[in-house]
């Protein structure tokens, strides 16, 4: 087995000689750049586009955007910790997104180090010896040699087209499409539209197509979903949902009863989606999950989308649905998700991974013991925001690296990914909050809430944004306490540093959960006034 080059065999050459191949220039491969580059590393980055952002590059043939496209997460938890997202819209535009990326690449000046037009075709081990062997398709440096590699290539990409009996045989004006392909409801104009999958963009693109210009739009699926809108009060839910104290309460309270509270807080808060003419949840939270969308149930209330059971077979035009009802359509979009797709992954690689169209065994998402030097960025599927996992994660793979923090060793990394393989067969989508703070833990860089008493609000029920992940540790950042407490009071969680008496009854529950003496003290402490 080849030996990836390690920092004892780079002893004695300067660091900013070292190299590392970035695969994408989306928000994971930039934040990737950013840190290695600034920890003395020098970045490569393949970029297949003319241009960066990945999937937020609209004119990019390889993104799923549309151009009335907004985010359905806030803009607190849509930026990085390094340049706040000036926004006047609480969900900002994917224009406003791609403009922010932007910014940020050249803030550090990462557009130099990236090869636009660059698509990678192979990765293997050097045969030569040491280190990663990148073949792209550009003629002056087809096959080259690093030391390391990142994947970033992102994890929506590929459309996952369902086995529906027929579904080659329809034959509508409009043809079937996936949501990856859908750019505006003008097309659509007059037309009749079915549209399947429970996802967010089904749901987004059944909203949007029944407000601006469709005859008429069905949505069918397999499972009903408990269904989000964007703002409870006019909070963030993705501020609510995926706070601190959320991930830390999810660490101490049985799966079926915080399953239980979840799906009680939802009904309440949200309704059922029975009330609204669609159907019950299928099971319970945490086995059919959540979507969100701030139309989508409104719109099945007042008639405008109709809700119909799975399909059983597609013949022509018509649909025929489990219910044994018939509908005849001009259209189908499959709002169905993305495969988990890494072509460009040698055989080898690909069978070490045991990687499909779902999974890969990888420590938490990231490294393999067998593969030192190859990391892997962004590549889970999860529920919430990405960013701020994303900057942790890559702040971890930089120092791991770099000699910062200490490479897990083999038997705890094979029992974790014994342990993820063993799971193989069910849900794998993960929750942001906890996958910020599983990479924010791995990093160094989970900031101490009993040093921040006067912070503990904004910490515990404000946004877990990327600039409450640098009071400490590798990276620090100095001065910010007033940007996380007004980042806090923007969202409506915090306007003071006083708790709710929701909050203190929350914040003492946990206390007794987590049944450590100095957590308590803490609470009672911080929770007194």
């Amino acid at each position: 087995m080849n030996e990836v080059v390690s920092r004892d065999r780079l002893a004695g050459q300067p660091l900013s000689r070292c190299r590392v191949a970035i695969i994408g220039s989306g928000p994971g491969g930039l934040v990737a750049a950013r840190y290695l580059k600034h920890h003395g590393f020098e970045p490569v980055v393949f970029e297949q586009n003319d241009d960066i952002g990945g999937q937020w590059n609209a004119r990019s043939p390889h993104s799923g955007i549309w151009p009335s496209m907004v985010t359905n997460t806030s803009r607190w938890l849509t930026c990085f910790s390094d340049l706040a997202l000036e926004s006047a819209a609480i969900f900002p535009s994917n224009t406003e997104i791609l403009a922010y990326l932007k910014r940020y690449a050249e803030r550090f000046e990462i557009l130099p180090q990236v090869r636009f037009g660059t698509r990678v075709e192979l990765i293997e081990r050097n045969p030569q010896g040491a280190g990663w062997l990148v073949q792209s398709n550009r003629a002056q440096e087809k096959r080259e040699v690093f030391p390391y590699v990142v994947v970033a290539s992102g994890r929506f990409n590929k459309p996952l087209v369902p086995a529906l009996p027929g579904l080659d045989s329809f034959c509508g004006q409009r043809g079937v499409l996936h949501s990856f392909g859908y750019k505006d409801p003008e097309s659509f104009r007059g037309k009749r539209v079915l549209v399947i999958g429970c996802a967010i963009s089904a749901l987004e693109i059944a909203s949007d197509l029944a407000m601006f210009g469709a005859s008429r739009v069905v949505s069918t699926y397999r499972r009903q979903r408990y269904v989000m809108q964007k703002l409870v009060a006019g909070v963030p839910s993705d501020v609510l949902a995926f706070n601190r104290f959320a991930a830390l309460n999810a660490e101490v309270t049985p799966r079926e009863r915080l399953c239980e509270k979840t799906q009680d807080y939802i009904l309440r808060v949200f309704g059922n989606p029975e009330q609204f003419g669609a159907f019950r949840p299928a099971g319970d939270f945490l086995t059919v999950g959540r979507a969100l969308s701030q139309h989508f149930l409104p719109l099945v209330a007042e008639g405008r989308i109709a809700v119909k059971s799975w399909i059983r077979e597609v013949q022509g035009r018509n649909v025929r649905f489990s219910d044994e009802t018939r509908e005849e359509f001009d259209a189908i979009i499959l709002g169905t998700g993305f495969e988990l797709s890494i072509p460009f992954l040698s055989p080898a690689i690909a069978d070490l991974l045991d990687l499909d169209t779902l999974h890969a065994n990888l420590y938490k998402f990231t490294f393999h013991p067998d593969l030192p030097g190859l990391a892997f960025l962004g590549l889970w599927e999860q529920t919430g925001p990405y960013l701020p996992p994303l900057e942790l994660q890559a702040r971890w793979i930089t120092y791991i690296w770099s000699g910062i923090r200490p490479f897990p060793n083999r038997s705890q990394m094979n029992a974790a990914i014994a342990a993820y393989r063993d799971a193989r067969g069910e849900s794998q989508l993960q929750a942001m909050h906890r996958m910020a703070l599983v990479f924010a833990r791995e990093a160094g860089v989970e900031p101490d809430l009993m040093a921040w008493p006067n912070l503990a609000r904004a910490l515990l029920f404000g946004p877990l944004s990327a600039i409450s992940f640098r009071l400490s540790g590798p990276d620090q950042l100095h001065d910010i306490e007033a940007r996380i407490a007004a980042e806090a009071q923007g969202a409506g969680t915090a306007a003071s540093s006083s708790f709710s008496n929701e909050q203190v009854s929350q914040l003492q529950n946990l206390a007794a959960a987590r049944k450590d003496p100095e957590f308590a003290e803490f609470v009672s402490r911080i929770t007194k006034f």
